[in-house]
């Protein structure tokens, strides 16, 4: 999307012009784009719209007209280009990134022409600038004096910049070409006196004397008809030059910016009244009401010297006041303007000289200043040196997700590194190739056509086909040693028409993507660029607060790098905030980024911040990843598979993998061990910004899948039990379930995601799906029981509300056990008692023959450790009747096993041992654990009955299985009881 006011006010996107409307509609978006973000009063525009007094209802129609405005605008996605119409009170302001704007362009190039020091290059810039115009600015608008007067404020400028595109011509000899461009311009100006004065002297000098002195005789008489007066100073003294007079006045031709000076001086003061509607607090050129100046930003497609800019105030011009030539009509009415001026300079230019030779080439630098505050990053600037080092052609690819500091890394290295400096003495070309940008980003010939200019093509002879601009490009590159930065590069094939030709040059690019294609086509090595470090993100706070400030610190210094993921974007954005709060603590600063409702909205800053970034980042993605990112926001864990993804999305896990990939390539997620890929802190706070309205479906997909998946997990790592929960009657079809070969790789799973199952039971309990939290809760009991002291409780707390809201007696039976179980092995037996007491009687309720023998036992053991012995034992014993009853063994086996352990403490030792065998017989070999523990109290039952070699013979294999499975518990009970055993057995 491009704005236009040189020439007829047009608002441009891919597919064309945009339909503007009326007169009046096209003025009101001038009026805001001379002031583009900046508050503009209804009252200034109202003015602007009516030349005569304006009528009753101009607020209304003015409004009607920003309504119209702002729906187009909207309806060609102008806020993805951060463009913004909004209203502020009594006023309005057009938001948009000013290099949209192609006023802002051309004051910002005519201002770098001023810097530079070549005149062939000042050339360059201001004949760029005076292509941005397509007739007499403002074409199109209505006729009104605030309107009149930003125009010809514009033309002045325009005009300026001919007589400077003149001048450098004459500095390069090129005569003839001043005279071309100069011709036009006085003829439509026959009584400016400078265009004159320029022109006579450009015609002498190239050896066309007569018409040098013919053109001075007809703007003298000319002169003399319409004003009455005689040649000026500066008129009179290029005369006497062509004369062979030497002047006694100042030099007919001064440098640009003095010309440019002088001549503001010569004008008359602006009038008042009309003009005043444009007010001066914050002109077209970007610059403060305080007057000072801001650093333009660069131009288009690459980064160029800083440059103060020349104003663009709707101002009168020369002789704005009645009677002058250039005045406007004042009989005119109130019809759209239209194309009657010459416009800028055109003429056609005669073939130049060949491009220079290698032996005398120029030596470019188009790096961006130095960036500051740069901190640590050593073991990354080693690798671009030796990346980059070598003849043959060495492609760097800097990588890194939104934010991490690839393009200051770049352009560091490339300012500051010796080794830069030996390797390529012949200059350094650079362009930001905006791959994740706001704005456009640059077409391969226009990147082509800079980098020639830049190594001394003249402009005329830069060839107009793209192929032929890269042949020219790689054969200059062949001769020299060049480093090519090539920034912000999205796809490679962006990239590989601007790789140097020949064996000494080197490339260095910078992307947020893998481009792993240029690895594989070009040997590209890539320089992957991982967040900061605390130390050095230390470095980084103090280049802005101090170090004083920073070492006060060092513990919030440390927490701040991980709010902000140490990303050093996201660490200047909250340097700046602390630097307005000079009285701050950093450890506030901390505390506040703490919460992540805020987070994200404290690391952005104006136009700048992580939300920013990520957003140019998501919207350059393919349409199944940006689907998929936007729906990570509602994943429940820290990371996630393909089924997960697949979930998600709703397809399967081959394209939901494909599509992590893509996410993975952008660094938008990382991979981890397993397949899993993991977004970080910021990135997935910004996804939940994303989530889609209404995200009940994808939710549910996702929920359902856990529980499908969670159920399958636990059959796998008990499948003697029985399942504790059937899936709900509306489940949805699965699109595909995980399968899980053995109870190892279960395990693994409930590890891997047991963030994610712990998010799901708080979703569905905060989206009412209470039937879907106390199922997913509930299948977590096979890795509860591997880590019982993990803290589990508010868990299944939630799970057995959950239950309750169901109403569901068999739900928050299990719910009540598990959850008394858990509490007792945290020694909280009171809380444990009053779960554990209710358990029984809701499974009894429920018909539940083997919950409610689960439920004994864990009432039992609880009872154990208050010494409510016999109650156990009489617990224990319907346990085992009820799990023989129920046709189990794993529960039979469960409730033998602990009829066991209380036998041992009771001192029925032969008891003991007849439960234990009898419980080791129904219990699976895979049950490690299980068999520890029953081998450990038939070897205590032996060795109570005198028994020890029996004994340490079924210990000793209850040790040795216990450290084969890792079961620590196993490996402690085992050992102690071999301990206990008689030394001389």
């Amino acid at each position: 999307m491009e704005f236009r006011i040189l020439g007829t006010v047009a608002v441009v996107t891919e597919t064309g012009e945009l339909p503007l409307g009326p007169a009046k509609r096209s003025g009101l978006l001038a009026m805001l784009l001379l002031r583009p973000n900046s508050v503009v009063r209804v009252e200034q525009l109202i003015a602007a719209l009516w030349e005569d007094e304006p009528p009753l209802h101009a607020k209304a129609v003015l409004q009607s007209h920003v309504s119209r405005l702002r729906a187009l605008l909207t309806a060609h996605d102008a806020e993805m280009y951060g463009v913004r119409l909004t209203t502020q009170g009594s006023a309005y302001a057009l938001q948009l990134p000013e290099t949209l704007l192609d006023a802002h362009r051309f004051e910002e190039l005519v201002a770098l022409a001023r810097l530079q020091h070549r005149p062939a290059d000042t050339v360059q810039m201001l004949r760029e600038a005076l292509s941005l115009w397509q007739g007499p600015a403002l074409t199109g608008t209505v006729r009104s004096a605030p309107l009149e007067a930003a125009a010809l404020a514009l033309e002045e400028l325009r005009i300026a910049s001919v007589e400077g595109l003149s001048e450098a011509y004459g500095q390069l000899g090129e005569h003839a070409r001043a005279a071309a461009v100069l011709r036009p311009e006085s003829v439509a100006h026959p009584l400016r006196e400078s265009l004159a004065a320029a022109l006579v002297l450009a015609l002498g000098r190239s050896g066309r004397q007569s018409d040098a002195l013919d053109h001075y005789h007809r703007t003298r008489r000319l002169l003399a008809d319409e004003l009455g007066v005689d040649p000026g100073p500066v008129l009179a003294a290029a005369y006497r030059t062509i004369l062979g007079t030497p002047s006694v006045q100042a030099p007919p031709q001064a440098a640009f910016a003095s010309q440019a000076q002088a001549q503001a001086q010569a004008q008359p003061k602006p009038v008042a009244g009309p003009v005043d509607t444009v007010p001066p607090s914050r002109p077209l050129s970007g610059e403060p009401a305080d007057g000072t100046r801001p650093d333009p930003s660069p131009s288009p497609a690459l980064h160029s010297p800083p440059s103060p800019s020349p104003s663009l105030e709707a101002a009168a011009p020369p002789g704005a006041g009645a009677g002058t030539p250039n005045a406007p009509d004042s009989a005119s009415d109130r019809k759209p303007r239209t194309h009657t001026g010459s416009g800028p300079a055109a003429a056609p230019y005669p073939e130049h000289p060949a491009a220079p030779t290698p032996a005398e080439h120029p030596t470019p630098n188009l790096l961006p200043r130095l960036p500051r505050g740069f901190s640590g990053r050593e073991a990354e600037l080693g690798a671009l040196d030796q990346a980059l080092a070598g003849d043959d052609a060495p492609v760097c690819l800097l990588t890194g997700p939104a934010g991490v500091g690839k393009t200051a890394l770049a352009v560091h290295w490339a300012h500051r590194r010796p080794a830069r400096h030996d390797r390529f003495p012949d200059g350094v070309l650079f362009a930001d190739l905006r791959g994740f940008s706001d704005t456009p980003a640059p077409e391969t010939p226009t990147v082509l056509r800079e980098f020639l200019l830049a190594l001394g093509v003249p402009a005329p002879r830069i060839p107009e086909t793209t192929a032929a601009r890269g042949a020219l490009y790689r054969s200059l590159a062949a001769h020299r040693r060049l480093l090519v930065v090539l920034d912000n590069a999205r796809t490679s094939a962006q990239v590989r028409p601007l790789l140097p030709g020949g064996d000494h040059c080197a490339t260095l690019i910078t992307s947020r993507d893998r481009l792993g294609g240029l690895i594989a086509s070009d040997a590209a090595t890539p320089v992957p660029l991982d967040p900061l470090p605390p130390g050095d993100a230390a470095g980084l706070l103090a280049a802005v607060l101090g170090d004083e400030r920073v070492a006060a610190e060092p513990a919030a210094v440390e927490r701040l790098a991980g709010l902000c993921d140490g990303l050093p974007l996201a660490l200047r954005v909250t340097a700046a905030r602390l630097a307005e709060r000079p009285d701050g603590t950093l450890a506030a600063m901390a505390g506040e980024l703490a919460d992540e409702q805020r987070r994200l909205s404290l690391l952005d800053i104006e136009d700048t911040g992580v939300s920013a970034a990520l957003r140019l980042t998501v919207r350059h993605l393919p349409a199944p990843a940006a689907e998929l990112f936007g729906l990570i926001g509602l994943h429940t864990g820290s990371d996630l598979d393909r089924f997960t993804a697949a979930a998600l999305t709703g397809v399967t896990p081959d394209e939901a993998d494909t599509a992590l990939g893509r996410l993975a390539a952008a660094h938008l997620v990382a991979e981890s061990a397993g397949g899993r890929r993991t977004p970080h802190d910021l990135v997935r706070l910004y996804a939940r910004t994303l989530i889609p309205e209404p995200a009940a479906e994808p939710l549910g997909r996702l929920l359902d899948h856990y529980l499908r998946t969670a159920l399958a997990a636990a059959a796998a790592a008990h499948p003697e039990s029985r399942p504790c929960c059937a899936l709900p009657a509306d489940i949805r079809p699965a699109v595909a379930v995980r399968e899980f070969p053995d109870r190892a790789a279960a395990l693994d799973w409930f590890e891997a995601e047991r963030s994610g199952l712990e998010g799901a039971v708080a979703a569905a309990a905060d989206a009412g799906l209470h039937d879907r939290a106390w199922r997913i809760a509930l299948l977590l009991w096979p890795v509860i029981l591997l880590r019982v002291g993990d803290g589990w409780v508010p868990l299944l707390e939630q799970c057995l509300a959950s239950a309750e809201h169901e109403d569901d007696p068999d739900a928050q039976s299990r719910a009540r056990a598990l959850l008394g179980w858990v509490l007792h092995e945290e020694g909280r037996d009171d809380e444990a008692l009053v779960h554990l007491e209710q358990a029984p009687g809701l499974a009894a309720l429920a018909g539940d023959v083997t919950s409610e023998a689960i439920a004994c036992v864990n009432l039992a053991v609880a009872l154990n450790g208050t010494g409510a012995h016999d109650r156990a034992g009489l617990l224990l014993s319907r346990a085992v009747t009820l799990a023989v009853q129920a046709q189990h063994p794993p529960t039979e086996a469960l409730a033998l096993h602990h009829l066991a352990r209380h036998c041992l403490d009771s001192g029925a030792h032969e008891a003991a041992l007849s439960h234990a065998v009898r419980a080791l017989d129904m219990t699976s070999p895979d049950e490690a654990a299980r068999r520890v523990l029953l081998q450990t109290a038939c070897g205590e039952a032996l060795a109570a009955l005198g028994h020890p070699d029996d004994a340490a013979d079924l210990l000793g294999q209850a040790l040795r299985t216990a450290e084969s499975a890792e079961f620590e518990d196993g490996v402690s009970a085992a050992r102690k009881a071999l301990d206990g055993l008689p030394a001389d057995r």
